[in-house]
């Protein structure tokens, strides 16, 4: 049923500077822009979405809603962060336009399949900039390999739980 991804949406503060990001900085064309002054319940609002396409045909998307708070804060890259595939000399030309920029930049981190950089985009989210290795993608992404993987991280994880249940009880 799913075809793929369409968009992915995050709240930003200010719809110009995240322009700025996507479009100038990172070159992904402004595709779309949204005006939402009633929702789909009949509340007034006033709320711009934004779309920067990717070369898939998929898009970044923003909200820019400044009647509804929301707490802004620089994300960890466990917590959130979007995932951009480039080839792998833009890693490098990136690393020196971002620092041209002034922009925070940290790599290239090699992961074995994938090479990566990592942003800050003005609203605080870690843009990961990544590099697939030739030949290495079929192996990092093997099913079998993931779900044994997981099967062995919740068995170390149940086995934690169970020792804290026990030490607790000694107590």
């Amino acid at each position: 049923m799913i075809h793929g991804l369409h968009h992915s949406a995050y709240r930003c503060r200010d719809s110009e500077r995240t322009r700025a990001f996507y479009e100038d900085f990172l070159g992904l064309p402004l595709a779309g822009a949204l005006r939402i002054e009633t929702t789909k319940t009949g509340r007034r609002t006033d709320v711009l979405h934004t779309f920067f396409r990717l070369g898939d045909g998929s898009f970044l998307a923003f909200f820019e809603a400044p009647d509804m708070p929301f707490e802004f804060r620089a994300q960890h890259d466990f917590d959130l962060h979007i995932a951009l595939r480039v080839n792998d000399a833009a890693l490098g030309a990136m690393i020196l336009l971002a620092q041209e920029a002034g922009i925070e930049v940290r790599g290239i981190a090699d992961h074995g399949f994938i090479r990566s950089i990592y942003l800050r985009d003005p609203n605080g989210y870690v843009v990961e900039l990544t590099a697939p290795v030739a030949g290495a993608g079929a192996a990092a992404m093997d099913a079998g390999q993931a779900r044994a993987e997981l099967a062995r991280w919740n068995q170390r994880r149940q086995a934690s739980r169970h020792a804290g249940r026990t030490a607790s009880m000694a107590t």
